[in-house]
């Protein structure tokens, strides 16, 4: 099959001019012919067989018999609406109504009730059964094959068939413009657009697909008329309604954060940081209304809720209304299953609705075959515009197919002037072309670009004055330090980073339930005497309150047994583990910035928890948990145990970790400057990691305990210290200990003089230096060529790779604070413009998964 070209309109008005009638199988196709007749002509001329048939307009007879049915039978609605399709379907490719009978697999009660109803009604099928032209009319049949069965039956025994195509010409196809996006498409589309043009363009899209909500909200906002777009249903006001009616029914679950585009055209505005919190569990004046229009729905009739609807919002919904009436549902009570029933209705049926044809003309792919426009602007071509037959036995699939295909070529040589515009394409994946290409088209292709096309670059800024700009004169602040967490996103990603600063967050179910954690530790290092099984009980209950806006109410038993277990774990950490006193430290923490402080009324004044710090001649800030010990920080985690050798690992800075973290190696940066000489410690209370292990009573404190340790020296010293000498002798694997207890220190550390000490934690790369080839050559000569002196040299250089990636060294804090410095040096130049924030890391590209702002990311650009 090749793509035949498309006869012209006057040359195809030639062809039919002398006939008396002309059946065609699309009303624009009439249209155009019958703006073309140059003599008065007695009745129709062009027509199409419904038209002709039924004397009126068509009207969706689909809609008119589910109504029937409605009203006049029990039958369930969605049982209605099948029987309905299915029987007007065969009833078009067969030519009678009662054909549906013939398929005993798809006959029911239900079937028999609706065909006997559909016999009485006045349809469009029904007068075309009954309707037969004269034989004396001298009839020419314009695009035969685009007929049904139904439609040809009201042909007389003698007429001409003209076809739509010139089989002797080809189709001089427009070439493909390829844009890099959908919105791309429409920014093209509309600037080619105004007022003044308007009547002369046709846009042809899916209208399933996003350029349909696109171009409709592009030519609104340029003032530009167009018809043909938007149905009854996908009015803003029904579609609020409809939404509102559905949320009533959705459950308790549903968060504030889907109910944005819903408040918004109620004129209800929240901050973001409610977005992830419950409707129903959330105290917030602004949602007073939804939430008891939501609660009383069910005692109202429809009528009611609609009368509710209009007096808060101040809009007359009378459409709606009326399809109310017509339902006969106005004074049904809005049930679960009543608003499912509604929503099914609009989402199944076309309402009716009095439109201005004035304007652009929006076409979709699937219903139009032909749009009579000088210039008609395709949009998409995809597989979306490839039309599926049905798959009934009474549907002769290659018929429809030829339907379906022809269809196709007519409408891609509508009007004077073609444009095709399509993605090549989308999220990374090729866009397949629409499937009948195949057919039509001799070229090898797979995708757009294959075939004669031409590539657009990405358009500049619409045309127009913008925002308004006011130059300002201002130095911006330069910042002086940054935090743990503001560092990590900043090395995965600097634009993340950047509208962290700019956007701000829902809040969030962790960090409310963390927070209160630590508020929890907080106040027990304070009052150990005074919390006892009572307030253990009370603090859970409160923190079942203050997370209850984030936790569906099915899961409340088991967050229950997860906090006291959280609370127990910290008590028992804090009462096995206590922190020393505290005497070099001053208080920092103020009455009333504790929750449970205020709660039960015990001011936290300890010296040793919640300690705030900022540097900023290190360029460092944050919170410590608790100062254990002179030495010893301590930070309390909710979320899963991570090992000292992945906190040392993912506070990796050349390259950075794809999960960076710095929050050990920040602080421990911090209070090496406290305490320059010591050897410092930092743990990890996963006070939820044992949760399991607290409700069998199996339960290891230690288990949630992750350590890191900071040696104030660099590693090779570290490695070459008798200290270690000695944990590798007495605490070694058996062929180390075995092989080193057999030499004295200096015998050791002397390796370290007859080759360098590479600093890795890669246990290989240790064993196959030149290093390790000492090391196992001089402890043979001392012991004996044997073969656990080999093993033992290997467990040892194994036991400095663990130790080497599970600790921190004074080179490593030395490192980290010229990163720092880097880094902030970096950031007040980027905030003073001298250069964007770039969407990738130090590493590369970003790990989306620790991305908080993905929608603004625009990966092209960098």
């Amino acid at each position: 099959m090749s793509f035949s070209r498309a006869k012209r309109i006057d040359d195809l008005y030639e062809d039919v001019a002398d006939y008396d009638l002309v059946v065609v199988p699309d009303a624009p196709l009439a249209s155009a012919l019958n703006r073309r007749l140059d003599q008065p002509h007695l009745g129709s001329f062009a027509i199409t067989p419904r038209r002709l048939a039924a004397g009126r307009r068509e009207e969706a007879e689909d809609r008119l018999a589910f109504l029937e049915l409605v009203e006049q039978t029990d039958l369930d609605w969605k049982r209605a609406a099948h029987a309905v399709g299915d029987i007007l379907q065969c009833w078009e490719h067969q030519g009678e109504l009662a054909a549906i009978l013939d398929y005993d697999a798809y006959v029911d009660d239900a079937t028999h009730t609706a065909v006997e109803h559909i016999a009485d009604l006045d349809t469009t099928s029904r007068r075309i059964t009954d309707y037969q032209i004269a034989e004396t009319q001298d009839v020419a049949v314009v695009g035969y094959d685009q007929l049904t069965q139904l439609e040809r039956s009201i042909l007389p025994a003698s007429y001409e068939t003209v076809s739509v195509f010139d089989e002797t010409e080809p189709f001089e196809r427009p070439p493909f413009h390829v844009f890099d996006s959908a919105t791309a498409i429409v920014e093209t589309v509309v600037e080619a657009v105004n007022e003044e043009t308007a009547d002369d363009i046709a846009i042809v899209l899916d209208q399933g697909s996003e350029f349909s909500a696109l171009v409709e909200s592009a030519l609104e906002a340029d003032a530009v008329p167009f018809f043909g777009g938007p149905g009854f249903a996908d009015d803003p006001d029904h579609r609020t309604f409809l939404q509102l009616l559905r949320l009533a029914h959705g459950g308790t679950d549903t968060r504030v954060g889907e109910l944005r585009p819903l408040l918004g055209r109620l004129d209800i505005a929240l901050d973001v940081e409610h977005d992830e919190k419950r409707l129903y569990e959330l105290d917030a004046p602004e949602l007073e209304w939804v939430v008891d229009f939501c609660t009383h729905l069910a005692e109202r009739t429809f009528g009611e809720a609609l009368d509710a609807f209009e007096a808060q919002t101040g809009r007359q919904l009378e459409a709606f209304r009326d399809e109310l009436a017509t339902l006969g549902i106005a004074d049904t009570r809005a049930s679960e299953q009543a608003v499912d029933r509604l929503a099914f209705y609009l989402q199944t049926y076309e309402v009716p609705v009095e439109r201005e044809n004035e304007g652009v003309l929006l076409a979709d792919a699937k219903s139009a075959a032909y749009v009579d426009r000088p210039v008609v602007f395709y949009l998409g071509l995809d597989e979306g515009w490839t039309q599926s037959a049905p798959r009934r036995p009474w549907v002769d699939q290659d018929a429809q197919y030829t339907r379906n295909i022809g269809q196709f070529q007519l409408l891609l040589q509508s009007g004077v002037t073609q444009y095709y515009l399509v993605q090549d394409a989308r999220g990374g994946s090729p866009v397949t072309p629409c499937l009948y290409f195949e057919d039509l088209l001799e070229e090898e292709f797979e995708r757009f670009t294959d075939l004669p096309s031409q590539t657009h670059a990405a358009q500049s800024a619409r045309t127009g004055d913008g925002f308004k700009r006011t130059a300002v004169d201002v130095t911006p602040d330069e910042i002086s330090t940054l935090s743990q967490s503001s560092l990590g996103t900043y090395v995965n990603s600097p634009r993340d980073y950047f509208f962290s600063r700019l956007v701000d967050g829902p809040d969030k179910e962790h960090f409310t339930e963390g927070n209160l954690f630590h508020d929890f530790a907080e106040f027990y290092a304070t009052h150990p005497d005074f919390v006892d099984e009572m307030v253990i009980d009370d603090v859970v209950e409160y923190l079942l309150g203050e997370t209850r806006p984030f936790v569906r109410s099915v899961d409340e038993a088991t967050r229950r047994t997860r906090y006291r277990a959280g609370i127990e774990t910290i008590v028992e950490f804090l009462d096995t583990q206590p922190p020393t006193d505290g005497v070099f430290l001053t208080s920092t923490s103020d009455w009333g910035e504790n929750e449970f402080a205020e709660y039960f009324g015990k001011p936290v004044d300890s010296p040793v928890t919640e300690r705030w710090f900022e540097d900023d001649d290190l360029g460092v800030k944050g919170k410590i948990d608790l100062v254990h010990a002179p030495s010893r920080l301590v930070d309390y985690k909710s979320g899963r145990q991570k090992s000292a050798s992945q906190v040392v690992s993912n506070a990796a800075i050349d390259p950075p970790s794809d999960t960076p973290d710095f929050q050990a190696l920040l602080y421990l940066t911090y209070w090496r400057s406290q305490h320059p000489t010591e050897e410092l410690e930092f743990t990890f209370v996963h006070f939820l990691e044992t949760l399991d292990d607290v409700v069998t009573g199996d339960a290891d404190l230690t288990d949630t305990l992750t350590t890191v340790t900071y040696h104030p020296t660099s590693f090779e010293a570290y490695a070459r210290s008798r200290e270690f000498f000695e944990d590798l002798v007495e605490d070694g694997a058996n062929k180390c200990q075995k092989t080193l207890s057999q030499v004295d220190y200096g015998e050791y550390a002397a390796v370290f003089d007859t080759a360098p000490f590479p600093d890795t934690a890669d246990s290989d790369d240790l064993i196959d230096s030149a290093f390790g080839e000492a090391l196992t050559r001089r402890m043979k000569y001392q012991v004996g060529d044997y073969k656990y002196v080999e093993t033992g040299c290997k467990q040892a250089l194994r036991q400095l790779a663990r130790v080497r990636g599970q600790a921190f060294f004074e080179d490593d804090l030395d490192a980290f604070e010229a990163f720092l410095e880097e880094r902030l040096a970096e950031v007040n130049r980027r905030r003073a413009g001298d250069e964007r924030f770039p969407i990738n890391g130090l590493g590369g590209d970003p790990n989306y998964r620790r991305v908080d702002h993905r929608d603004l990311l625009l990966e092209d650009d960098q």
